[in-house]
């Protein structure tokens, strides 16, 4: 777990104090209509996804691996926890099974983190990383399409914005121009002065016109009500047994993988914006936390918003200062402040969440796309695709797999060998291999060798190469089992400490001599045959 900077909760200064606070409330704003809007897709009410927001936007602020996060409902596990609302198995009872689904989500998070599986985030490829922030950025645009439509017009299920009905002539175009403005504020103010926030900025002064001009567009009141009180603790209403668990657990599941996946991408994303790195396994453990918390509060669950992490870092903040703000403010808004926040249009929150896409966007990933391997920019366009037309845990485990088999392709085409006649040995042929030995490369291996007519004695020298994989060891003994057959010895030479330690528990290696510890002298070692034969 990674060490807290006395910097994290406090501001290095007074300015930095404001900044944090300003920027807390700017994400606090945009997260209104996220969490209804989610709490919509998901399929239960509008308080369960701000109570939600409220919940893991705190705990994870305060104890989370990185300051500038932001976490809350969200889409991403919203279009799972859709289906368990729905399913015909629990009735009326979905969100009552949702929230049973939400704290055992975050035991199974708690265990990621205590397991420290948060560091298996740095396998996931640089193309990979783009394709996320790529896909995110459209799927954050295309979920504020839904904001240009009639409110109430849209399916509650939430399965995309083409099935409501489109505001049409005045109130789009003045939905469009609001739009518009908020953007140009967002752009052209941190030009001229960086006092406040941009985003906030252009959110208040579209409030203004909006409401001093009394104009007919959508507000964040016409989405939901988000007048509430204080969530209340209360275990799920469910029947305590396997059944239950049965139904449960494999949406659990997903929705760990999903947050924890888009939680530790963003992790990452904030890192390279704020400079800091590690946290990981400590942001594992916070969002597991805020998830138990929450689902005993009556939330439907969240991870980390990249959206509104982007709002926080581009506004300024950097400390966990920022986050708490966000969350503090949230619950003021739902206790009073609800009829100020529902006087809000949607069109500047809709404004902010495109500057956020444009910044989100990873541009430079479509001029590079020729100058890096054609491989890698396929990922990039898979991966963008995928979570798009699927979701991020899918995309991402679709980039990981495909760069996966293409660096295993890559290296086992790399797999070649050196002949030379022994030296220390007169009468023996070595054969020093180059390239590791796994199971992509074994087949070019074994085509390496010549059995029939090589001499009695054959060294195979590891000097510029790895066993690496239990098809490396049926390799090696397939190879030895073949120069048996025609009466002839093979050893191995120049291996390294780990291949040596990986053949001798196999117990394939046969010490012919005193190993030397440092492998500073060439040492023969003999291969012992069927070891791995009743495999075939």
């Amino acid at each position: 777990m990674s060490k807290w900077a006395d910097t994290d909760f406090a501001p290095s200064s007074p300015a930095q104090l404001k900044t944090d606070l300003l920027a807390g409330l700017t994400v606090a704003l945009a997260l209104v209509p996220e969490a209804v809007a989610f709490a919509f897709v998901a399929g239960v009410e509008p308080l369960s996804g701000l109570y939600a927001a409220f919940i893991i936007c705190l705990i994870t602020a305060i104890f989370g691996g990185r300051p500038g996060m932001i976490s809350g409902a969200t889409g991403a596990l919203a279009v799972v926890a859709v289906g368990l609302v729905h399913d015909p198995r629990v009735g009326e009872m979905g969100p009552q099974y949702l929230f049973a689904a939400v704290i055992l989500m975050g035991f199974m998070q708690l265990i990621a983190g205590a397991l420290r599986l948060g560091k298996f985030i740095r396998l996931v490829p640089t193309p990979v990383m783009l394709g996320f922030v790529n896909g995110l950025a459209v799927v954050i645009f295309l979920a504020q399409l839904g904001q240009f439509q009639v409110p109430g017009s849209a399916n509650p299920s939430g399965h995309g914005f083409a099935n409501g009905e489109w505001l049409r002539g005045t109130q789009l175009y003045l939905m469009l121009a609001l739009t518009g403005l908020t953007m140009l504020i967002i752009w052209r103010l941190p030009k001229i002065t960086k006092a406040i926030p941009a985003p906030l900025a252009g959110i208040a002064v579209v409030a203004a016109i909006v409401i001093g001009f009394g104009l007919d567009v959508p507000n964040v009141g016409d989405m939901a009500s988000v007048k509430g009180g204080l969530p209340q603790f209360a275990v799920p209403m469910v029947p305590f047994n396997l059944e239950t668990l049965r139904i449960i657990f494999p949406y659990a599941f997903i929705m760990a993988s999903v947050g924890l996946i888009e939680s530790l991408l963003t992790l990452n994303l904030v890192g390279e914006i704020t400079g800091r790195k590690g946290g990981a396994s400590q942001e594992c453990l916070a969002q597991g936390g805020a998830n138990v918390v929450t689902g005993f509060f009556g939330g439907m669950g969240g991870c980390a918003m990249i959206g509104q992490s982007m709002i926080n870092v581009k506004s300024g903040g950097r400390t966990r200062v920022s986050g708490i703000t966000a969350a503090l403010l949230l619950i003021t808004f739902i206790l009073v402040g609800s009829r100020f926040i529902e006087m809000i249009p949607l069109a500047a929150l809709v404004g902010v969440m495109f500057m956020v896409v444009i910044g989100t966007f990873a541009w430079q990933s479509l001029r590079i796309m020729r100058r890096i391997p054609r491989m890698d920019a396929f990922v990039i366009i898979l991966v963008t695709c995928a979570t798009v037309a699927y979701d991020l845990a899918t995309a991402v485990l679709i980039g990981v797999i495909v760069s996966a088999l293409a660096y295993a392709w890559n290296n086992a085409r790399r797999i070649r060998v050196i002949e030379r006649d022994s030296v220390r040995e007169p009468g023996a042929h070595v054969y020093e291999i180059e390239g590791p030995l796994f199971f992509g490369s074994t087949d070019g291996f074994a085509d390496l060798f010549h059995p029939a007519t090589d001499p009695d004695v054959v060294i195979v020298d590891f000097r510029r190469s790895r066993v690496v994989d239990q098809s490396a060891l049926q390799a090696i003994e397939d190879l030895a089992a073949r120069y048996e057959a025609h009466g002839k010895t093979l050893r191995l030479r120049h291996l390294s400490p780990d291949c040596h330690s990986l053949l001798k528990k196999a117990g394939q290696l046969v010490v012919e001599q005193d190993d030397d510890p440092d492998y500073g002298v060439a040492v023969d070692y003999g291969i012992r045959t069927g070891v791995f034969s009743g495999a075939h």
